[in-house]
C-alpha cells in the first residue's frame, strides 16, 4: 500500500514538473505521452490538481499550472528572512576581503542599513544597523535605483535633494540618472567619497523571486582599504555574494 502511494505521488510530481516545462498550456494527450502515463492516470491526476489549484484548464482545453501553486510560494518567499538569508554571505565578504560587510534597503530618498558583519573593523557609526543616508551617494542605494524602470525612477527622484556631502557627490538629477545607468549595465555601484571623504563603498543589488531589487550588499573601507587597483575583485565578490543571496529569495536569472 505504501509503495502504491509513493508511486502516485511521483506521478503526480511528473505532471507538476511536465505542466511546470510548458508555456501557454499542453494537451492531455502530449502530457500522457511526456509523463509515460496512460490518459486515462494523466486524466485522474489532472482532476485532482484542478479541484486543489494546482492546475488550471485554458480556454482551448489545455492544462497549465494553477495559480495556488504561485499562492504557495509567494507564501514561503514571504516567509523568509532577508537578513538570515544574507547573513552567511556577508559573513563570508567579511572573511575574505577583511572589510566590513553591510545589508541596506531603500527607504524614501534614503538607505537603511539593517544588516552588517565587521568582526575585522571597529563598528564605526557611520554604517551603523539603524543608520540612514542619503541614497544619492550611496553605493548601496544607486545600485537599488539603477534597477528601477524609467517611470519608477522619475517618480522616486522627485523626493531627492541631491544635496552635496562632498566635492565628489553627484548633484545633478540628469547626471545621476546617466551614472544609474552605468550601474545598471555593470551589475555593481560604488561610493567614491560621495559621502563621506576617505570612505568608499561597493555594493550589488539582491533580487527576489519576481525579479524585483528588493536589497543590497555591499563592503565599505577608507581608501587604504580599497585602492583603485583593488576596485575590481571586490566587486566581484559582492556581485557574487549579492547572487546568492538572490538565489536563496527565489530569483532564477
Amino acid at each position: 500500500m505504501e509503495g502504491q502511494n509513493v508511486q502516485a505521488l511521483e506521478r503526480a510530481f511528473d505532471v507538476l514538473e511536465t505542466l511546470s516545462e510548458t508555456h501557454g498550456g499542453i494537451g492531455l494527450s502530449t502530457l500522457a505521452q511526456k509523463t509515460g502515463l496512460s490518459k486515462s492516470t494523466a486524466h485522474r491526476i489532472l482532476k485532482t490538481m484542478l479541484e486543489r489549484g494546482y492546475a488550471e484548464k485554458t480556454l482551448d482545453g489545455s492544462y497549465k499550472l494553477g495559480s495556488h501553486l504561485f499562492e504557495l510560494m509567494s507564501n514561503h518567499i514571504d516567509s523568509l528572512e532577508l537578513q538570515v538569508e544574507a547573513q552567511p554571505y556577508m559573513a563570508a565578504l567579511e572573511r575574505a576581503l577583511h572589510l566590513p560587510a553591510y545589508l541596506g534597503v531603500l527607504d524614501g530618498p534614503y538607505v537603511s542599513i539593517i544588516g552588517k558583519e565587521a568582526t575585522h573593523k571597529a563598528d564605526e557609526d557611520f554604517t551603523r544597523v539603524g543608520k540612514r543616508y542619503p541614497a544619492h551617494c550611496s553605493s548601496m542605494g544607486k545600485c537599488l535605483l539603477a534597477c528601477l524602470s524609467a517611470e519608477e525612477l522619475e517618480e522616486a527622484l522627485c523626493d531627492f535633494g541631491f544635496e552635496a556631502h562632498t566635492a565628489n557627490t553627484i548633484t545633478r538629477r540628469r547626471d545621476f540618472v546617466t551614472h544609474l545607468r552605468q550601474v545598471r549595465r555593470r551589475g555593481w555601484a560604488m561610493d567614491h567619497e560621495e559621502s563621506e571623504l576617505n570612505h568608499r563603498c561597493v555594493a550589488a543589488p539582491i533580487f527576489d523571486f519576481s525579479g524585483k531589487a528588493i536589497a543590497s550588499i555591499g563592503v565599505s573601507g577608507s581608501n587604504d582599504d580599497l585602492p583603485d587597483g583593488r576596485i575590481d575583485e571586490v566587486a566581484q565578490y559582492v556581485v557574487r555574494a549579492a547572487q546568492r543571496t538572490s538565489k536563496c529569495m527565489g530569483y532564477v536569472e
